[in-house]
């Protein structure tokens, strides 16, 4: 029988990402139709389809992956670092579409997109020492990130 607790904690751990996922896509959601459409894209930009299937599998591997890290014990302070970086990770996350699509501004979305790389790349770092999957869930989070900053370059220097 699973753990109803252990149940419990995964369970917030991916409504966490998913949520503040979809929060933020209902709010920028009109920016996307109208602001966004007009821009000039690189060559390379996905269908707008491909984005909401893709930030959900995301959402949902951050999320497994932060429930490995938590359950190793809240009380580990490389735990309380991961947990730490995760939340800055996803706070820069959370700002990038607010820059971007809320204020209308690629230049300020790159600049954020960077920090969110580092806090990425620091998350996966810690995430390592503490749990192998943990920071393996990240690797495609990191790649998208990765296309995600090409684009917004790309956006930027075609504006």
């Amino acid at each position: 029988m699973v753990n109803l607790r252990s149940a419990a904690l995964a369970a917030a751990c991916i409504l966490i990402p998913l949520v503040s996922g979809a929060v933020t896509g209902l709010l920028t959601m009109g920016s996307i139709t109208t602001w966004y459409a007009t821009l000039n894209k690189p060559w390379f930009t996905p269908p707008g389809y491909v984005f909401g299937p893709v930030w959900t599998v995301l959402y949902i591997l951050m999320g497994i992956s932060l429930y490995l890290i938590v359950s190793n014990g809240w009380e580990k302070k490389p735990v309380r670092i991961g947990m730490l970086l995760f939340g800055l990770q996803l706070a820069a996350n959370i700002a990038w579409s607010f820059l971007f699509f809320g204020l209308h501004s690629p230049v300020a979305g790159l600049a954020d997109i960077f920090l969110l790389l580092a806090f990425v790349i620091a998350t996966i770092i810690v995430f390592y020492r503490q749990s192998k999957p943990a920071a393996l869930l990240l690797i495609p989070y990191l790649a998208w990130i990765c296309i995600a900053t090409a684009l917004n370059a790309g956006v930027v220097l075609l504006n």
